[in-house]
């Protein structure tokens, strides 16, 4: 099997992957994934879509990572991953589907307006 690569993207963040078979290694950023991501949560936000198919051993993992905050980065890679494995054997897209890994989370944050101090919050008004 020749590398897979995809693309996973929520709110600023961008997630690279290439997967290849192996021994479920992730690395991200050329630092290993419990460097990366300290935390268990977001490490298990990573694994969910291997997780589901069972393939956690399977395959290893390579991403580059841009934009974006821990919690965006984890879930871009997420979704990339997903997209990965489907590319591997489109059969198992209907199971990632219905956990909720192919769709990507349009939810970004509003941008600012010009007359108000944040998105929707108004300045306080004076009446006299």
């Amino acid at each position: 099997m020749e590398k897979v690569n995809a693309i996973g993207r929520r709110k600023a963040a961008v997630a690279r992957v290439y997967l290849t078979e192996g021994s479920g290694n992730i690395v991200i950023d050329k630092r290993p994934i419990d460097v990366y991501f300290p935390s268990s949560i977001l490490q298990y936000i990573v694994k969910q879509p291997l997780g589901t198919l069972e393939a956690t051993e399977k395959y290893d993992i390579y991403a580059h990572i841009d934009g974006g905050g821990y919690k965006g980065q984890a879930e871009a890679l997420r979704l990339a991953i997903a997209r990965a494995l489907v590319k591997i054997n489109p059969e198992d897209k209907s199971a990632l589907r219905a956990e909720g890994f192919m769709t990507r989370d349009p939810r970004a944050v509003e941008r600012k307006k010009p007359g108000q101090p944040k998105a929707r919050k108004r300045f306080q008004f004076s009446k006299r």
